[in-house]
């Protein structure tokens, strides 16, 4: 069978899994739990549709596995796959919702339109599974600026793991940690290095497909696209919330830019652009 057959009929069957599992829990964050591990499935079954006789798909299945193994870990570490697991953003927006308006949202938002945006930033290897050219330097210049932001986004989870357990032994000790939220490291040049990384490693797993086909010219280009807006949004309703929870977050925007990790800027020059 097509691969690209077999790829839509585990699309069809993750997206099915993950709203009756919804209904079944009443937990939202089934697309978060399997997020780490479809993509890479996705990859395989094209690398596996040639018999694995095709260097630039086995390479792009592995690293999309790496990918997938230390996003699992950070994500486990956190909790996410425990009951109750739930991402903090969804009980607010039941809030703000009736029953019937949330439950058409996590069809449409959290189930389909999600489980899309998986299947597509793996569609990089339908191009190369479509254009079977010669592996060559470019696939390993690819192959490093991919590892490059896997490391960067390893970083700043590390960062942001070693801060929120320091947050927890401040608050047992009876004291509030300040600041609440972090600003250095990785997190003096960006607000969200991690968000950063992630879109940036699938930008540049469509280049795989885009070498393979000769041309930046390519559908996939989509999956990276609705992924980065995916994050955008995303990133917005976190510090709306991170606004509300904390004043002084309002200035660490001001200094600090969103995404593209940059010099933060001074104060006065903050205050100037305000």
């Amino acid at each position: 069978m097509d691969p690209l057959i077999i790829s839509l009929w585990v699309l069809a069957g993750i997206s099915a899994g993950t709203w009756i599992m919804s209904v079944i829990t009443r937990e939202y964050s089934w697309v978060d739990r399997i997020w780490s591990i479809v993509p890479f499935v996705y990859v395989w079954i094209f690398a596996a549709s040639t018999g694995f006789t095709d260097p630039r798909l086995n390479l792009m299945a592995v690293l999309a596995t790496v990918w997938g193994a230390r996003l699992t870990f950070n994500f486990t570490r956190k909790g996410g796959y425990a009951p109750g697991g739930e991402d903090y953003r969804w009980p607010i927006l039941r809030e703000r919702m009736s029953p019937a308006q949330f439950q058409l949202f996590n069809i449409f938002f959290i189930v389909i339109a999600q489980n899309v945006i998986l299947w597509l930033i793996a569609m990089p290897a339908y191009t190369a599974w479509q254009h079977q050219t010669s592996f060559g330097v470019a696939d390993i210049l690819v192959a490093a600026l991919f590892l490059f932001f896997l490391i960067l986004e390893t970083v700043a989870d590390q960062q942001q793991w070693n801060f929120h357990k320091w947050k927890s032994a401040e608050r047992a000790a009876g004291r509030t940690p300040r600041p609440g939220f972090l600003t250095t490291g990785l997190f003096k040049f960006s607000r969200h290095p991690n968000f950063f990384s992630e879109q940036a490693q699938w930008w540049v797993f469509f280049l795989f497909g885009a070498v393979a086909a000769g041309s930046l010219l390519e559908w996939t280009v989509v999956g990276a696209f609705l992924l980065t807006a995916l994050f955008i949004g995303s990133t917005r309703f976190t510090e709306e919330i991170s606004v509300s929870k904390y004043p002084d977050y309002v200035e660490y925007q001001r200094r600090t830019s969103a995404l593209i990790p940059w010099f933060p800027r001074h104060p006065e020059d903050a205050t100037a652009k305000a």
